[in-house]
């Protein structure tokens, strides 16, 4: 799923060090995404990275200069592993590789990327995302030199297990781009819901009618996924409990997944007391078959009828227990929308009902919803589900706070 315009890095400079991994390929697409979403990025490769992708393409893609000697002559004082980083607040090196990760842990400084390492600013952030083969992953000089960067507060994404390029399995590639990006917008995110748990619940639910046919609904789960998504970057341990959808899981989040609304019962239940914060996104049918038949139902007459029975009520479950967490609902209706969620919101005793018309965006990249508490009702202007799963979760941290 596109997370949407990242606009915690618009104006932000990023140093992106491409050292020489056959992952370089990734590092392109990573710059990408960090110049679409308003970054300027300068980037640095070294001498064995250009065995791997050539400086035109990023030059193209950043529309910066691409540089890779120590004695660049084109910065106006001679000094690049100076100058490239006065004005960065993050230096990041994908990929890593077992060679350039000792550089940075043993304070080397004999070509221009670790240099500009060694002599960045305090506010300059480091993040590495290593790639090798495992057996270099596993080393033990690798252990301790990714313990050392830990320890000198870098900040170390993956790697991901997987097919190699050498062909053995295992730790050690470089993760997707995406990751990186979504990881770069977490890192540069307000911590607003540092140290809280949260508990989402998110796309639909798929009631058996037999063995190939299901009661669900529209839901596309892009609300709930932004949601998990965006807490996560704003600092909660977040927890997912997922519906069928054809979504990826976000970034620093755990995913459950479930098929039917008394699996998510469950699985919210096992769950909410560990946390501070239940967001209950997901598009639960009402009611699902009494009888499932064990069989495929064979066309036989015009009509069907198939027996219906109320489904758990997950959210007003919760909300009632005396243990219950901060809890917010959603409500999607198709008409009236401030009439049934305050009623929804009353009748729970929730804090927060987000409320929307499904002809607003139920499926859809847009939303348009409006928030109800104690203090009335808030509209949030149109705008895509990234966007305003910010909004609402910062509405959120206030009441936290208060």
């Amino acid at each position: 799923m596109n997370a949407g315009p990242g606009l915690e890095l618009s104006g932000r400079t990023v140093v992106l060090v491409v050292t020489g991994g056959v992952a370089a390929y990734k590092s392109a697409e990573l710059a990408r995404l960090l110049v679409r979403d308003g970054a300027r990025v300068h980037v640095v490769m070294t001498e064995a990275a250009g065995h791997f992708i050539g400086a035109a393409t990023f030059q193209a893609i950043t529309g910066e200069p691409v540089w890779s000697d120590l004695w660049d002559a084109r910065m106006s004082n001679g000094m690049a592993h100076i100058n490239l980083t006065r004005d960065a607040q993050l230096v990041l090196i994908a990929p890593a590789t077992a060679d350039s990760i000792a550089r940075l842990a043993q304070g080397r400084a004999d070509d221009l990327a670790s240099t500009l390492c060694l002599a960045r600013d305090a506010s300059c952030a480091l993040m590495v995302a290593p790639a090798m083969n495992r057996q270099m992953w596993e080393h033990a000089a690798t252990v301790r030199n990714i313990n050392m960067l830990r320890s000198d507060g870098a900040f170390v994404i993956g790697p991901a297990s997987g097919e190699q390029a050498c062909g053995e399995l295992g730790p050690g590639r470089m993760v997707e781009a995406e990751e990186l990006h979504d990881a770069v917008c977490a890192h540069f995110t307000p911590k607003v819901l540092a140290g809280r748990r949260v508990l989402i619940t998110a796309g639909p639910t798929a009631e058996t009618i037999d063995p190939v046919r299901v009661v669900t609904n529209l839901s596309s789960g892009r609300m709930g996924y932004a949601l998990a998504r965006e807490a996560a970057r704003a600092g909660a341990e977040v927890t997912l409990v997922s519906g069928p959808t054809g979504l990826d899981c976000p970034h620093g989040t755990v995913r459950i997944n479930v098929r039917s609304a008394a699996e998510m019962h469950s699985a919210v239940l096992a769950r909410y007391q560990a946390c501070d914060v239940f967001i209950a996104v997901a598009a639960v049918a009402d009611y699902r078959p009494a009888a499932p038949s064990l069989r495929k139902i064979k066309k036989s007459a015009d009509t069907l009828s198939i027996e219906m029975v109320r489904n758990p009520d997950i959210l007003a479950e919760v909300a009632g227990r005396a243990d219950a967490p901060f809890c917010v609902g959603f409500a999607a209706e198709s008409h009236d929308l401030d009439g049934y969620a305050q009623a929804k919101r009353l009748s729970k005793k929730l804090p927060l009902v987000v409320g929307n018309l499904v002809a607003d965006g139920l499926g859809g990249d847009e939303n348009e919803v409006v928030l109800y508490d104690d203090a009335g009702r808030h509209p949030l202007q149109r705008a895509s589900k990234p966007v305003l799963a910010r909004a609402i979760l910062a509405h959120l941290s206030r009441m936290l706070d208060r």
